[in-house]
């Protein structure tokens, strides 16, 4: 407990501030890993937290062992990362990463492979399938950079507004350049929205969070993103792990066949292997 309040109060600090100097290094990163502690990996709960639940069973058949730290929100797993209180994380895609890297940088994280693909889709309790989304709807979107500007393209996508530049992904509602519905675009917590959707005419939530809200991306939503599109999600690590034998272990146990078919079964063709 004591560990998260203070990764908590670093978050509250440095991310995602206006502050034009991310947060100092932390000793803690500079030291020497040792290879034959338990590793701990950061992960959003939900399908993210599933997966790596798969994994850590697979790597402890190799010797490899997995501590899985949870996260209700996207921020403080960087933040974690870059203090040295994980050794990597996955609950994220490359263009979130950019952005945070963009904001924060002094966070020295890399990409260092690719996991899965959660499909971004738009819910309503107030709009059937094939219905129109009426004048005036209040439609909730992410409020981080990079899943706002998702939400956005997806809308775009789908002839709801038109953008500035639809290959952006990191637009904004700034950008939005027509509006002929007159939405009105309310943003908030990735992590919130699903709880929120009785208060909107519709909702375009990350699929990590509609899975555990009882939503399928396929079977529920009345709009569905595109299966061709950048937001692959990623694992990451700080720069000084590129070369810990270790991320080539995990790289082969999350690629491997047997979690592929994890991912497959489990999740049933609405979160699908990104490699």
């Amino acid at each position: 407990m004591k560990k998260l309040a203070k990764i908590l109060s670093i978050a509250a600090l440095c991310a995602f501030t206006a502050f034009a100097v991310g947060c100092g290094g932390d000793k803690k990163a500079e030291k020497k890993a040792d290879t034959n502690a338990p590793i701990k990996i950061g992960v959003t709960a939900g399908p993210h937290a599933e997966i790596m639940d798969n994994v850590k069973k697979l790597a402890d058949k190799k010797g490899l062992k997995i501590e899985v730290v949870e996260f209700s929100d996207y921020v403080t797993p960087n933040v974690a990362l870059h203090q040295g209180e994980l050794f990597a994380n996955s609950m994220q895609h490359a263009p979130y990463l950019k952005a945070t890297l963009a904001k924060e940088p002094s966070f020295k994280l890399v990409e260092v492979f690719k996991t899965v693909n959660f499909p971004m889709a738009v819910y309503s309790q107030k709009v059937k399938k094939g219905e129109e989304i009426p004048e005036g709807a209040v439609v909730g979107i992410p409020n981080d950079p990079s899943n706002g500007g998702r939400a956005l393209l997806l809308l775009a996508d789908k002839g709801l507004i038109e953008l500035k530049d639809k290959t952006n992904v990191v637009t904004t509602v700034k950008d939005i350049t027509a509006n002929p519905k007159n939405l009105v675009i309310r943003e908030l917590d990735a992590a919130i929205i699903p709880n929120s959707l009785p208060d909107l005419t519709v909702a375009v939530i990350n699929c990590n969070y509609a899975l555990p809200a009882g939503l399928n991306p396929t079977n529920d939503s009345i709009l569905l993103e595109n299966a061709n599109n950048p937001f692959l999600n990623i694992f990451v690590t700080r720069e000084a792990n590129v070369n810990d034998p270790r991320i080539k272990q995990l790289q082969e146990v999350y690629q491997s066949v047997e979690n592929k078919k994890f991912v497959n079964e489990y999740f049933k063709g609405t979160i699908t292997p990104a490699w």
